[in-house]
């Protein structure tokens, strides 16, 4: 059995460090922190931390929030985000969708994927006359709060479910399920219905409806949520309508992108 060498552990240290990097990006994109908490949180020696955290902001994948002395995701992220999003075929067939519909109202309209365990708007659009705190694009939250994270849970393979009820389900609201076993069972009805709808569990004053989109083999590629002030539930004539409306973009969507009536 041959030896390992110097360049063996050179590339098994860069690998390390690669991957290091992007768990420093992951962590930081979840929640803007400073050196320390990056030490704590991924249990590094300080000196790894703090030259991981500085290189990346070297090459301006981190920023430093002077005001508050913590880092965040830096421009060049912005610039590798935004080429991504150039090139979605669900994101662009979606604000082609927007741009002709103008009859969705009452609600602020998302079109989300998912990232790692966190359902991600990578566009929003307005349609209400109200403001809705957190419902921005970028705006990330758990997949088990709120109808698009489990729309996107709901529709992901049994061993990813599997993995993701076995780790700590944070409470946004009291509202939020924190439970596995009532987890799965709120996605084996999302899987049954073919969409989702909650209130209050992701804040206290919202509520939201999302379904899913499919691509080419019944693949799912993400899904659209329109969220709205809980006032908006007790028009039930309008939530109908906003049902109808949700369903209609979420299945021309499905279609425009390759997926055919009966694969999902």
């Amino acid at each position: 059995m041959q030896k390992p060498t110097a360049l063996d552990a050179r590339s098994t240290e860069a690998k390390q460090g690669l991957e290091r990097s992007f768990a420093v990006l992951d962590l930081i994109a979840a929640r803007p922190c400073r050196v320390v908490d990056v030490m704590r949180d991924m249990g590094l020696p300080w000196a790894t931390a703090h030259r991981t955290v500085k290189k990346l902001e070297k090459a301006q994948f981190l920023m430093l929030n002077t005001e508050t002395s913590h880092y965040e995701i830096g421009p060049r992220m912005w610039h590798l985000g935004s080429a991504y999003l150039a090139n979605n075929k669900m994101l662009s067939t979606a604000i082609s969708y927007l741009a002709r519909d103008r009859d969705i109202r009452g609600v602020d309209v998302q079109v989300v994927e998912r990232i790692g365990d966190f359902s991600v708007v990578i566009h929003a659009e307005k349609r209400q006359v109200q403001e809705i705190s957190k419902a921005q694009y970028g705006y990330h939250i758990p997949l088990h709060a709120g109808s698009k994270g489990l729309v996107l849970l709901a529709y992901e393979s049994p061993e990813f479910v599997s993995a993701y009820c076995s780790k700590p389900l944070e409470q946004l609201t009291p509202l939020t399920i924190a439970d596995p076993d009532a987890l799965r069972e709120r996605l084996a009805q999302v899987r049954s219905e073919g969409f989702a709808q909650t209130e209050g569990d992701v804040q206290t004053f919202t509520g939201s409806i999302a379904a899913p989109v499919f691509g080419a083999k019944g693949a799912l590629v993400g899904c659209v949520c329109f969220v709205y002030l809980k006032k908006v539930a007790r028009d039930h004539a309008l939530m109908d309508e906003l049902k109808e409306a949700l369903l209609l973009m979420t299945h021309t969507l499905s279609v425009s992108l390759g997926w055919h009536p009966g694969q999902v």
